[in-house]
């Protein structure tokens, strides 16, 4: 379905968000769509990341294999990678590499990836890369939405593990609610995982439900 930026409420809009609230705040999908500046801006930087999976791979792509998404020509293609090039120097400069991050407890991840979620509306789930030390590789969504077990499958989930090379991997999502009691569907989900992680030889270490001021443990909880 494609999504028009004049078709939703002014207070929706990518733009409009930006200007009134924290640019924090803004989803890559939203920000990415501003770079776009197209009315169809947002289905297309849906099917960008639906195709890249990430910001770092959308980074890697040729002007030619972003052109290959409906709706983007040469120009739009060359403010994306100029966009995120400039990123990637800024990060550099500040001297802000990709720095060692061991997870050595819930709490210390929980810090790490809450400001994430802080102001999602629907439930997001999130694969925590980790080393075979627990360093913090990178959190990738895999999707969005209710959790269900048809929502959030293991071959997304450990596609992306593999890709990062991850020896672990930590699953997290968040409760809107601000609740955080597991669902049957979190408890099933998990499972699920758990055993696949076995099947894949990338060993789920935990399962970690968000709010914006707490979150629960599977570990802990002695649900894992």
């Amino acid at each position: 379905m494609t999504i028009k930026v004049c078709d939703l409420p002014l207070t929706d809009r990518p733009l409009y968000r930006l200007t009134h609230i924290e640019k924090k705040y803004l989803t890559n999908v939203e920000l990415l769509s501003l770079i776009i500046g197209t009315d169809q801006s947002i289905t297309i930087a849906q099917q960008l990341f639906s195709t890249f999976k990430s910001l770092e791979d959308i980074h890697k792509a040729t002007v030619q294999e972003l052109m290959q998404i409906k709706g983007i020509g040469i120009s739009q293609a060359g403010k994306i990678l100029a966009c995120l090039e400039l990123s990637k120097r800024l990060i550099e400069r500040n001297g802000l590499e990709k720095k060692v991050n061991p997870i050595t407890s819930p709490d210390n991840l929980f810090e790490q990836i809450k400001n994430k979620v802080s102001n999602y509306y629907k439930e997001h789930f999130f694969v925590c890369s980790l080393d075979t030390r627990n360093n913090l590789i990178a959190v990738d969504e895999i999707s969005v939405g209710t959790l269900t077990a048809s929502l959030v499958h293991p071959r997304e989930a450990f596609e992306v593990a593999i890709k990062r090379h991850a020896a672990h991997i930590i699953i997290a999502h968040n409760h809107p609610s601000g609740e955080t009691d597991p669902s049957e569907d979190d408890l099933k989900i998990t499972k699920r995982l758990v055993d696949a992680g076995k099947i894949m030889g990338v060993e789920v270490l935990d399962h970690i439900i968000i709010t914006s001021k707490s979150y629960l443990s599977f570990k802990e909880k002695y649900l894992i």
